[in-house]
């Protein structure tokens, strides 16, 4: 049974889930900002930015989060989903569908409208309803690939 948690309710502690996702996520020298961000995520689901990781068996098997920008020039778009990941063994079971849902009922309940992601992925996030709507820039000056989708509605 897969369940999602908000990193401030996960039963093995915030810090557990900052050591997942920067492993999955962070370099060497930048385990204190994943840390530092996650202990100052939103502790309700009512704001962003949040951080979640994805459990089955009492084991992280995914991560993602809700924020305000993704480390791109389109300031101006958000919520960003970001940092999915879902552990190798665990692929290919439409988990990605799962989190996304999560993802969409939690910006809904704020009042957005739209989710938006940055990423160079091909062909994935279109099988979950996601638009390609442009390119934006890196902080390096590297181009990125935007995607939008809808929240759910009803």
């Amino acid at each position: 049974m897969y369940k999602i948690y908000n990193v401030n309710d996960y039963p093995k502690g915030i810090l557990e889930c900052a050591k997942y996702i920067h492993s999955k996520w962070g370099s060497q020298e930048n385990y204190p900002y994943f840390e530092n961000a996650m202990l100052n995520s939103s502790k309700s689901e009512d704001a962003i930015p949040q951080f979640y990781v994805l459990v089955n068996s009492d084991q992280i098997v995914g991560c993602f989060g809700l924020i305000i920008n993704d480390f791109v020039s389109r300031h101006d778009l958000y919520p960003w989903f970001s940092s999915l990941f879902i552990e190798p063994e665990y692929r290919g079971k439409r988990l990605c569908g799962t989190m996304f849902e999560h993802a969409s009922n939690v910006a809904k309940s704020i009042g957005y409208t739209h989710l938006y992601l940055t990423t160079d992925h091909d062909g994935l996030y279109e099988k979950f309803g996601w638009t390609r709507i442009e390119d934006a820039y890196q902080p390096s000056g590297e181009v990125t690939k935007v995607y939008r989708k809808p929240v759910l509605h009803g």
